[in-house]
């Protein structure tokens, strides 16, 4: 399996996780929401929708094209902060967590 592809089944994990948490249903930011200098888009997203619309679109758009990867990804550490933050506490807090450390560690080694 390439890393474009085990990358895949890693993304499709994570929207599955996310709709499991009921975190995929989120509204879509506005246009100018994607114009941020900030780390995931932290002054004008929540955490799901950057998951959704940045994150992982931008990841599909390169598996697709099978573009290069970035060189490092450190989500999974943010993501849970900002979760215990937010009080998100769902059954699948943890299968979150973790498929988000898989898309991570993916990306690291490859």
């Amino acid at each position: 399996m390439t890393v474009h592809e085990e990358l895949d089944v890693a993304l499709r994990r994570l929207e599955a996780t996310l709709k499991a948490a009921d975190l995929w249903r989120v509204p879509r930011p506005e246009p100018e929401a994607f114009d941020s200098g900030q780390p995931f888009c932290v002054d004008t997203m929540e955490m799901p929708q950057w998951l959704r619309f940045v994150f992982i679109a931008r990841l599909d758009a390169m598996v697709e094209s099978r573009a290069p990867l970035p060189e490092s990804c450190q989500v999974a550490p943010a993501a849970e902060v900002y979760l215990k933050q937010a009080g998100i506490r769902t059954s699948n807090f943890l299968l979150l967590v973790k498929s988000l450390e898989e898309v991570d560690r993916i990306i690291n080694e490859a």
